[in-house]
């Protein structure tokens, strides 16, 4: 059941403030359907722009100590940095477009909000997200905001799932962000 609806300007606003990284994206018509995506997920979820800020990016690690947006920024980050390098040193041999990196490793996740739901205080996984993994109503989210398909992609192939297609380059820079930012959770050795 989604959460009660924000007005249309304080949505927008709460998105531009979890994601400063939409500055980046240079083709504005791209960032305003990356702005757009997330708004419409919101608006089917029952989570709030606050609870990301608080509810931890995996179910699959316990008691994970990283929240959503901590892991969701860090893996923009890592992926810009890395198309840079890509492109600094390799740039004669590979395209990268940084804009689709860069839609593409925002929105990786943005399917989590119709996968999670909170329940008694806690987050866990929704009924629909026991049948659609968050890559699957993540791509759906893209395609109705009209987003490319070179964005979509990505989405669809940032987690597990994509490991059953061809990936593109900037969909390989996205799942290696989001796996680097993910694995030594995995590991409670790794943890503080």
């Amino acid at each position: 059941m989604p959460a009660i609806p924000l007005n249309k300007e304080k949505l927008r606003a709460e998105v531009q403030h979890l994601w400063p990284e939409l500055e980046w994206i240079g083709d504005m018509a791209l960032r305003e359907k990356v702005t757009r995506c997330w708004e419409r997920a919101f608006e089917l979820s029952p989570l709030t722009p606050d609870d990301l800020t608080k509810i931890p990016f995996t179910l699959l690690v316990a008691n994970c100590p990283t929240t959503f947006m901590e892991h969701k920024r860090c893996v923009v980050h890592i992926a810009r940095d890395a198309a840079r390098a890509m492109q600094e040193f390799m740039g004669t041999a590979l395209k990268i477009d940084m804009d689709t990196v860069i839609a593409g490793a925002i929105l990786a996740d943005v399917g989590k909000l119709l996968e999670y739901e909170k329940r008694d205080g806690k987050t866990v996984q929704s009924e629909r997200g026991e049948m659609l993994r968050h890559p699957f109503t993540g791509v759906a989210l893209a395609m109705e905001c009209g987003l490319p398909d070179a964005v979509c992609h990505i989405v669809a192939t940032h987690a597990a799932e994509g490991d059953l297609v061809k990936r593109t380059t900037e969909a390989f820079i996205v799942h290696h962000a989001d796996f680097m930012a993910f694995l030594p959770f995995k590991d409670k050795k790794n943890l503080r």
